[in-house]
């Protein structure tokens, strides 16, 4: 019940982190954060345990030189299962995991010795929830996932008439459960893609910019400049060896 939903669980824990400010970046997924050391701050806030909506702006987070935790990547569409909220609702905004009763599970996860065993706890906790499965339409299934599966190289119109639905109204339904019309999220999963590669080590811009479905190394430039407020080169030498580092180390959990 659980796997549709949840696109993978990732714990982390590094002890000398020299990066002040993380770019949280957009993505395809609704983001569950939770801290098994300091809390989380951002924006003025310091959450134990958050959950992030889609958005079309980098979440700037501040980092402390000690981190442990675990990251869950959901399925926007699963929110109404998992949260009793849809994504929509969770859009460009970050919200309290304490408001979805959940404030006790960051201690419940930090008691247990092993990585296993914390996934363990959150499958049991997750599949609690996701007993009663909230059913979304099926033509913005459909539409989501001939989105991804395109990583946004896709024409809304050419979706809207897959799924048999009027441009206008496809975007009405997407907003109503992921918060972002299909061309914003388009725009993120173009964006993802560049991201990934570039995290893969593909450092020609010109070609990246084609292969992702970007006019050219301009529109690749400028739209980096939006989504993620850096240019993929200050991206590059600032982010890409701290997250190349933490990788490595959740590799060794």
């Amino acid at each position: 019940m659980v796997r549709p939903l949840v696109t993978r669980y990732v714990g982390y824990a590094q002890d000398d982190v020299t990066l002040a400010v993380h770019r949280g970046l957009p993505s395809r997924h609704v983001t569950l954060v939770i801290s098994l050391a300091g809390p989380v701050r951002m924006a003025g806030r310091s959450l134990q345990g958050l959950v992030g909506g889609l958005h079309t702006r980098a979440v700037l987070i501040r980092q402390d030189r000690v981190q442990e935790g675990l990251q869950l990547e959901l399925d926007p569409l699963g929110m109404r299962t998992l949260f009793g909220v849809t994504a929509a609702e969770l859009s460009g905004e970050v919200g309290d995991l304490a408001d979805f009763g959940l404030g006790s599970l960051p201690d419940r996860l930090r008691s247990l010795p092993t990585w296993r065993e914390r996934f363990a706890l959150l499958d049991d906790v997750l599949a609690a929830r996701a007993a009663d499965p909230v059913a979304t339409p099926a033509e913005v299934g459909e539409a989501w996932r001939r989105l991804r599966g395109a990583d946004g190289q896709v024409r809304v119109a050419d979706l809207a008439a897959e799924v048999g639905w009027s441009r206008r109204h496809l975007g009405e339904r997407f907003r109503t459960e992921l918060g972002l019309p299909p061309k914003q999220v388009a725009r993120v999963l173009r964006f993802e893609r560049a991201t990934r590669q570039l995290r893969r080590g593909h450092a020609d811009l010109a070609s990246l910019a084609v292969e992702c479905g970007f006019y050219d190394q301009a529109h690749l430039t400028n739209e980096w400049r939006a989504l993620a407020g850096c240019t993929p080169g200050t991206w590059i030498a600032e982010e890409l060896p701290f997250l190349q580092d933490q990788e490595a180390e959740v590799a060794r959990s």
